[in-house]
């Protein structure tokens, strides 16, 4: 449990590392406050929600996991209701569209893996996208380092 509890605090930081940069440009995007299942930073200026990810063992492991269902239920992507995905993966911000993640997905035939994650406790499925793969579909890729 000590695993989640650290991955949670990890992936709040990052939410607002990535909330602060946001806001250069949408002065009025937020945070949501507490747990919600659409999205993580809300932009009233655009209309636009957007999931926050971060996958920072991707820098070792060369995939990035996008979760499609936890404990026997859709979650994650097959769920979202986010305009756009960020995801974090400890050297760059990369922004998507989810229907750019779902093509991926498709136009390379990928299959779904069913794993118990680090600090989980109930079996998620979801694929393993090789970064590289995957980041030809993004809308934006920048290289940011934060502490």
């Amino acid at each position: 449990m000590q695993t989640f509890y650290r991955d949670l605090a990890r992936g709040e930081q990052v939410e607002y590392n990535i909330l602060h940069l946001i806001q250069k440009k949408y002065p009025n995007a937020y945070k949501i406050k507490g747990y919600c299942k659409d999205y993580d930073l809300f932009i009233p200026e655009i209309k636009a929600g957007i999931e926050v990810k971060s996958d920072e063992k991707s820098k070792y492991t060369g995939n990035i996991v996008v979760e499609i269902e936890f404990d026997n239920k859709p979650s994650a992507l097959s769920t979202t209701k986010a305009d756009y995905w960020i995801w974090y993966d400890g050297e760059c911000i990369t922004f998507f569209k989810p229907k750019d993640i779902y093509n991926c997905i498709e136009d390379n035939n990928l299959s779904v893996c069913s794993f118990v994650g680090k600090g989980d406790v109930k079996e998620k499925k979801a694929y393993l996208i090789k970064k590289d793969m995957l980041y030809k579909y993004a809308i934006t890729k920048k290289n940011i380092k934060w502490d």
